[in-house]
């Protein structure tokens, strides 16, 4: 086990999240498949040659408690550069917290949101 094959990331709203991954942070639609036996969508999107992204567009879910609940924080994805890739995304209006430097070990790195509250960072 040395590859993710996909992740999953359960979304409030359709448009919302369409917008978000896929016209704002560019990742192409593989397929949409709505499930009416759950009334809910399940929408694969293309992270790279070997990942997928995964949204399921659910009505009615509990909000994320925290981001210190237990189970997965965040999503992180490496970057070229943070200060390059801050400024695109709040040029498409996607706030990001202040750069800043990792602890352990110096690189660059920040966070923001999608619009259901999942925090992702981007790090160098």
């Amino acid at each position: 086990m040395n590859t993710i094959h996909h992740i999953a990331i359960i979304c409030s709203d359709k448009e919302e999240a369409l917008h978000f991954y896929h016209d704002l942070l560019g990742y192409p639609i593989i397929r949409e498949n709505y499930r009416p036996e759950r009334d809910d969508w399940k929408i694969d999107l293309q992270l790279n040659d070997t990942t997928e992204l995964e949204l399921f567009i659910m009505k009615d879910h509990p909000g994320r408690p925290s981001p210190e609940a237990y189970g997965l924080r965040h999503l992180a994805f490496r970057v070229p550069s943070v200060d390059e890739m801050v400024a695109e995304l709040e040029r498409k209006g996607i706030p990001c917290e202040p750069i800043r430097t990792d602890t352990f070990t110096g690189e660059k790195m920040t966070f923001f949101h999608d619009p259901d509250g999942l925090p992702i960072e981007i790090h160098e």
